[in-house]
């Protein structure tokens, strides 16, 4: 229990002392850059594996190269002791800037030397690139999920600490509810995070979003498809299935907001006319069932369940 609850609360340096060492390096201006603690040679520093962000874009990386070896890196990279490689460095944040050099042939970086531990990494390079606005809508998500399951963060303190709204957070993460297929077509620039949000509540997602993509359709026309593909499954139904309802995008959408914030999956169904129904909670293994039973046994009056 004492580890969940330490879970739970996060880290102890808060996520806010976190953000502060992040900006002090990513935004300081060109004219004011943060001084390095000391130059490192480029084959002494390792990207960080848990790098939350997988997809770099070919044309800037190359425009911040040729950059690079026309004036320099600006800004050092933020860096601790590798954790199993002597005399080398891992990279907390800068890996696009660490790439970027690499591509100019420098051979030095210039970098700030931090003590972080394994939590701190992930968390820093989640907030960081979250920050930047370098991540594509999947990672974003993949991110904020990150945030919360690992470290215990609810959506209302991300949304204070990075200054994001709730419900874009929210809406952000309900990508996560698309099939592979249709995160991998948001990933690549196919389909915006609007075509996806629209998509979310179709029972074939990806055969409409490849209709989307090949037609070029805009977001409402988007959603008129996933409205006619919906009422056209629904007339098609057999007699018996037609009693079962389908979930409304609220009732999804709710789904959504609880199975983030509990980190286990939620169900929620409706039952007959008088509002009534239930709430189902899948946990995936005996730590989230004591986390569960921390959360509801908090509000009763001897601290038990």
């Amino acid at each position: 229990m004492a580890d969940k609850k330490g879970k739970q609360r996060g880290l102890g340096r808060g996520l806010s002392a976190l953000m502060a060492d992040v900006g002090d390096a990513s935004t300081a201006t060109a004219e004011q850059p943060r001084s390095p603690d000391r130059m490192v040679a480029i084959d002494l520093v390792l990207p960080n594996p848990d790098q939350p962000r997988r997809r770099f874009d070919e044309e800037k990386l190359e425009d911040l190269a040729n950059s690079i070896a026309e004036k320099g890196i600006i800004q050092p990279l933020i860096v601790r002791s590798h954790p199993s490689k002597e005399n080398h460095f891992e990279i907390v944040a800068g890996e696009r800037r660490w790439r970027a050099a690499q591509r100019a042939k420098v051979h030095q970086v210039p970098v700030v030397i931090k003590e972080f531990n394994d939590t701190e990494v992930l968390e820093i390079a989640i907030i960081e690139n979250i920050q930047r606005a370098d991540l594509n809508p999947v990672e974003e998500a993949a991110g904020y999920a990150q945030l919360m399951e690992k470290f215990g963060h609810t959506q209302d303190k991300l949304s204070q600490a990075l200054g994001k709204s709730r419900s874009h957070i929210a809406n952000t993460m309900r990508l996560l509810q698309l099939p592979p297929a249709v995160q991998g077509f948001l990933s690549e620039g196919q389909l915006s995070a609007g075509h996806a949000r629209a998509l979310i509540t179709s029972d074939d997602a990806e055969k409409l979003a490849k209709q989307v993509i090949s037609k070029g359709l805009s977001v409402r026309q988007t959603e008129a498809l996933v409205k006619s593909a919906s009422k056209s499954a629904e007339g098609e139904a057999k007699p018996a299935a037609r009693k079962v309802s389908a979930k409304d995008a609220d009732t999804r959408a709710l789904e959504g907001d609880l199975s983030a914030n509990l980190g286990m999956k939620v169900s929620i169904d409706h039952i007959g006319a008088s509002g009534g129904g239930k709430i189902t909670l899948t946990y995936s293994d005996l730590d989230q069932l004591d986390a569960l039973c921390s959360l509801l046994s908090a509000g009763l009056p001897d601290g038990s369940i």
